[in-house]
């Protein structure tokens, strides 16, 4: 079946939310790559969704604020961390454009315990920081409580100018109105809506990261083909279905 064109909005709105969460100083870092080489990395039901026979691996370090059960409001303290995911794109066989994790690294254990144990999501606890300076957003992460192995990343990032008309490929990037994900042998898509993604240009200052390698992707050994920042959505999530 087709896919819906890639739009700037939500195709499904969510009508009764399950959970709330605030999306804020993201970086969005990608790399093309050959469909054949992820597609096996994909929940069943999907395979990689691709924009000119291309697909793409995904690094995105933001700060989280504010997640929280149903309508909301979300938790102030609990509810507000750092995180960082590695990301497949995928699109099942209804046509639902998705988001595939394969880690999210996060700095608050409730948050990361939830996710393993109820949607089942690759959540790691790790120690992780983002600071900036003017226009500079350093982002930290390192597993193990103790800087023990097991992945760490380091990205420096500039904003620069925001973006009027985003391109095809920052449209086919960013408008993801959901996720799919494995789930006791099934797969789940789990909706969600947002306002369109206010989207800077940005400049990869520097890059030291092994948590795509972790995540059993290729290694990182050229730029990025896309660098993008978003000072951040409010995201609502739908009621989770199983593929047929």
């Amino acid at each position: 079946m087709e896919t819906e064109p890639i739009t700037l909005s939500t195709p499904r709105p969510v009508r009764r939310p399950t959970l709330v969460q605030g999306w804020h100083e993201l970086a969005f870092l990608h790399w093309a790559v050959e469909p054949e080489r992820v597609a096996g990395l994909l929940p069943p039901g999907t395979r990689p969704d691709t924009l000119d026979g291309v697909t793409y691996v995904g690094l995105v370090p933001f700060l989280m604020r504010g997640v929280g059960l149903g309508p909301g409001p979300g938790l102030p303290y609990l509810g507000t961390f750092c995180e960082t995911n590695v990301r497949l794109y995928s699109v099942d066989e209804h046509g639902r454009r998705g988001v595939v994790f394969r880690s999210l690294d996060a700095a608050r254990l409730i948050p990361v315990l939830v996710g393993r144990l109820g949607v089942r999501l690759p959540y790691v606890w790790s120690t992780m920081r983002l600071r900036r300076k003017g226009d500079v957003i350093t982002y930290s992460c390192r597993r193990g409580r103790a800087g023990g192995r097991g992945g760490a990343s380091r990205a420096v990032v500039r904003v620069g100018e925001p973006i009027a008309e985003p391109t095809p490929l920052e449209r086919f990037l960013t408008a993801r109105w959901g996720l799919h994900v494995s789930w006791h042998g099934r797969t789940l898509h789990l909706p969600n809506e947002h306002a369109p993604w206010p989207l800077h240009r940005a400049r990869l200052l520097d890059l030291d990261d092994d948590l795509v390698t972790a995540a059993g992707l290729p290694p990182l050994t050229d730029p990025p083909v896309s660098v993008l920042h978003s000072p951040g959505v409010t995201v609502r999530f739908g009621t989770p279905t199983l593929l047929a």
